[in-house]
C-alpha cells in the first residue's frame, strides 16, 4: 500500500465534487450533520482553526457507490475519480454552503462575526448576509458593503470590506488529503473502519454497515430496493439502516455492539444471503399482520423500530407460510407492551440479544413475554399511568390505536385520521380545549398539553375550531364524532372550569379502550394470573426546569418524584451543554457535574446517556431518581434508529 500526502484548496475540492471527480464508496454513512454543526464549521475555517485531514481512495477497481447529499446535474467525470473515505461530513456540508443548497442556508453576521442557519429572525435583519452570495464569484464587495451601510452598520467601510473579504478567501483554505493507493477493497474497507472507530466515531450501526459493504458487494442496493418497496407502503421506517441492523440481528444473533463489525467480516456470503431472506419474509408477514390487527397502515406512529426486529426473526425463520391466530395474538400482544415499557430506551444492544434468543425458543411469544417479567402477572393500564403524559410518551401511540379501533375520523370532514399513501402528510393532533381558552394560573403547560387534551384531528379541523372552547364548539359534532375519539361527553366539562375533570373522565375512557386492546390480543394462560401495571414505571417522573442567566448559562434543575422518592439536583446548564455536544456530535465521552457529583456523559447506541448521580441511589431504594437520562441522538423518532435532532432530556422513568 503507498500513500500520497498532498494538499488542495477548499474551491478545488468542491468543484471536483460537483465534476464526479469525488464519489463515496458504499460504506460511507449517509450524511447526517445538522445545520448548527455546518456553521460551526464554516466559523472554524474563517478563523483560521484547524478543521482536519481528508482520506481518499484511488483505484482502478471502481467500487459500488453511494450519492453525495448534494444537489446539482448528474457530470460526467473527466478523470478517474476519487473515492473518499474520511471527510465526508465536512466535504458535504462545505459544498452545500458554496453551492447555496436549501438545507445549508448559513448566514453571517459582519459585526459579530458570527455563523448561523438562516432563521426568520436573520431573514428580518438586514445586518446578516448570506455566505453563498459571498461566495459567490459574480458577488460585488462594493454593493454587499453598501447594503451592509445602508442597514446602519457600525462598522466603517473597510472593516466590513475585511470581514467579506475573509469568506470570500475560504474557498483558498487548503486540506491536507491523504490518498491510499494499491488497496484492495476489502482492506481499505478495514481501515475505513478503524478509522472511524476512534477519535470522532461512527455508531456501531454505521460500522455494520460498512463491514456488510465489504463482506457483500452490492448489499447497499438490495437495502435500498427494499427500502423503497416499504416506501411505498406507507412504512418509510423500514430504511438502510433499520435493514443493516435488522440484517445484522439475524445474521448475528443479537444486537449490535463495538465487536459487531469482526464478527460479519467473518460470515459468509451464503450465510448473509440467508439472513437477508429472513429479513425479507419476516417483514413481509409481519406489516401485514399489523395493518390487519392494528389499523396500522403506516411506520411513523411507532416510537421505536427496533421492536419489531424480535418479530422479524421470529416471522421469517418459520417454515410454515400461515401464522396461526394464537401466535399473531401473543406477537401483537408483546409489542403493544414492550411499546408501553420502552423496551429498548437503554442498554439496546443487550436487550436486543435477549429478545432474538427468545424469538428463536420452541414457543418463542412465551419466551418474549418472559423477557418482559409478564408470564405471572397479567398487565393494565391504569388511570394514574395516563395522568401527566404528553405526546412523548408511549401511550399517545397507545391513543392512536383504540382511536382507529374504534373508527375515529377527522371532525366535520370525516377523512382519515392515519392515511396510508406514500405522500400522506404526518399524523397530525390537536387539543380539545384549546391553550389560548385556558388560564395558564390555573393550567400549567403540562397540564394544557396532557395526553387526555389531544385528538388526532387535522390542521384542518383545527382551524375550524379557532381556539373556542369545546363549549362552543362541541355542538357542531355529533356525539359518535366525540365518542370514537373517546371524548367524554358531559357538559359540565366543556368549560375551562370542568378542565380538570374532563382530563379525569378521559383518562378513564382511555385506559378503559386501552385495557380492551391488551385483553383482545392477551394469550389465554395470562386470564388468571393477578394484574399488574403495564408499565412498572408509572407514577414516577422527573421534571427538568432551566433558570436562566446571562453570566453562566443558567442552570437546569432535575426534580425526581413519585412513591417514596423526592429529590431535586441541579447542573450547570453551560457544562451540561458541552458535554451533551462533546459525545453527540464528536462521539467523546465526557462528564458533568450534578447535585455536585460528577456523573459520565456517554454515547451509548444511539442515544446519549447521562447517569444520575450515585447518591441518588444511596438515598432511594427506587429506580426513578437515579435512573439514565437520556437525549436521543436520531431520530431522535425517536425510535430505535431515529435520526439525529435535539430534544429536551428524558427520563427513561416517567
Amino acid at each position: 500500500m503507498h500513500v500520497d500526502r498532498i494538499e488542495r484548496s477548499i474551491g478545488k475540492l468542491i468543484d471536483e465534487i460537483s465534476n464526479a471527480e469525488i464519489l463515496l464508496p458504499e460504506i460511507q454513512r449517509e450524511y447526517v450533520w445538522k445545520p448548527t454543526q455546518v456553521a460551526k464549521l464554516m466559523d472554524s475555517i474563517y478563523r483560521g482553526y484547524p478543521f482536519g485531514s481528508l482520506l481518499f481512495w484511488e483505484t482502478d477497481d471502481a467500487p459500488e457507490t453511494r450519492d453525495m447529499s448534494v444537489s446539482g446535474p448528474e457530470p460526467v467525470p473527466s478523470k478517474p475519480p476519487l473515492f473518499l473515505l474520511d471527510g465526508q461530513q465536512r466535504l458535504t456540508s462545505l459544498h452545500r454552503v458554496f453551492t447555496d443548497h436549501p438545507d445549508a442556508q448559513v448566514v453571517f453576521h459582519v459585526e459579530n462575526q458570527k455563523f448561523q442557519n438562516q432563521s426568520a429572525a436573520t431573514r428580518r435583519d438586514p445586518k446578516w448576509v448570506k455566505v453563498a452570495d459571498v461566495l459567490d464569484p459574480k458577488a460585488s464587495m462594493l454593493r454587499l458593503t453598501q447594503r451592509l451601510l445602508d442597514a446602519g452598520s457600525i462598522l466603517e467601510d473597510h472593516e466590513i470590506e475585511d470581514r467579506l473579504g475573509r469568506i470570500k478567501q475560504l474557498r483558498n483554505r487548503h486540506f491536507v488529503m491523504e490518498v491510499l493507493k494499491g488497496s484492495p477493497y476489502e482492506e481499505v474497507a478495514e481501515i475505513f473502519v478503524r478509522v472511524n472507530s476512534g477519535g470522532r466515531r461512527l455508531g456501531t450501526l454505521d460500522l455494520a454497515m460498512a463491514t456488510l459493504s465489504t463482506r457483500w458487494k452490492g448489499v447497499l442496493t438490495k437495502l435500498q430496493d427494499e427500502s423503497q418497496h416499504w416506501l411505498g407502503h406507507g412504512y418509510g421506517h423500514i430504511d438502510v439502516n433499520f435493514l443493516s441492523r435488522a440484517l445484522a440481528g439475524v445474521v448475528l444473533g443479537r444486537g449490535l455492539s463495538v465487536w459487531s463489525h469482526s464478527k460479519l467480516r467473518q460470515t459468509g456470503d451464503a450465510e448473509l444471503e440467508r439472513g437477508w431472506e429472513v429479513v425479507k419474509r419476516g417483514l413481509r408477514r409481519l406489516i401485514p399482520l399489523l395493518e390487519h390487527e392494528l389499523k396500522l397502515t403506516r411506520s411513523d406512529p411507532l416510537p421505536s423500530m427496533i421492536v419489531l426486529i424480535p418479530l422479524v426473526v421470529l416471522l421469517g425463520e418459520r417454515t410454515e407460510d400461515r401464522v396461526d391466530q394464537k401466535t399473531s395474538n401473543g406477537i401483537i400482544y408483546w409489542l403493544l407492551l414492550a411499546t408501553i415499557r420502552t423496551r429498548y430506551s437503554g442498554s439496546t444492544d443487550t436487550r436486543l440479544s435477549q429478545d432474538i434468543r427468545s424469538a428463536r425458543q420452541p414457543d418463542p411469544v412465551r419466551a418474549l413475554l418472559e423477557g418482559l417479567s409478564v408470564e405471572n402477572s397479567r398487565a393494565e393500564v391504569t388511570e394514574r399511568a395516563l395522568r401527566g403524559r404528553t405526546k412523548e410518551s408511549p401511550y399517545f401511540f397507545l391513543s392512536l390505536l383504540v382511536a382507529r379501533a374504534r373508527g375515529a375520523r377527522d371532525w366535520w370532514y370525516g377523512t382519515d385520521i392515519l392515511p396510508d399513501t406514500e405522500d400522506a402528510p404526518k399524523l397530525e393532533h390537536h387539543h380539545v380545549h384549546p391553550p389560548s381558552t385556558l388560564d395558564g394560573l390555573r393550567f400549567d403547560k403540562a397540564m394544557v398539553n396532557d395526553l387526555a387534551n389531544l385528538v388526532f384531528i387535522s390542521a384542518q379541523a383545527s382551524k375550524r375550531i379557532n381556539g373556542r372552547s369545546p363549549i362552543e364548539y362541541f355542538p357542531a359534532l355529533r356525539e359518535d364524532e366525540l365518542t370514537e375519539h373517546l371524548v367524554p361527553l358531559g357538559e359540565a366539562l366543556r368549560s375551562p372550569d370542568g378542565y380538570p375533570r374532563f382530563l379525569d373522565a378521559r383518562r378513564h375512557l382511555l385506559a378503559e379502550a386501552m385495557n380492551a386492546l391488551l385483553d383482545r390480543f392477551r394469550p389465554a394462560y395470562l386470564n388468571e394470573v393477578p394484574v399488574e401495571n403495564a408499565d412498572p414505571s408509572a407514577g414516577l417522573s422527573l421534571d427538568l426546569a432551566l433558570y436562566g442567566s446571562l453570566r453562566d448559562g443558567g442552570r437546569i434543575v432535575f426534580t425526581a418524584s413519585g412513591d417514596g422518592i423526592s429529590w431535586v439536583g441541579w447542573a450547570g446548564m453551560a457544562e451540561l451543554d458541552s458535554s451533551i455536544e462533546s459525545a453527540r456530535i464528536a462521539g467523546i465521552d465526557s462528564d458533568v457535574t450534578i447535585a455536585g457529583e460528577s456523573v459520565p456523559v456517554e454515547m451509548i447506541e444511539d442515544s446519549l446517556q447521562v447517569t444520575g448521580p450515585a447518591a441518588t441511589h444511596r438515598r432511594h431504594s427506587a429506580a426513578a431518581a437515579g435512573s439514565a437520562l437520556r437525549h436521543p441522538a436520531r431520530t431522535l423518532r425517536p425510535r430505535g434508529h431515529e435520526r439525529p435532532r435535539n430534544p429536551p432530556i428524558r427520563c427513561d422513568d416517567r
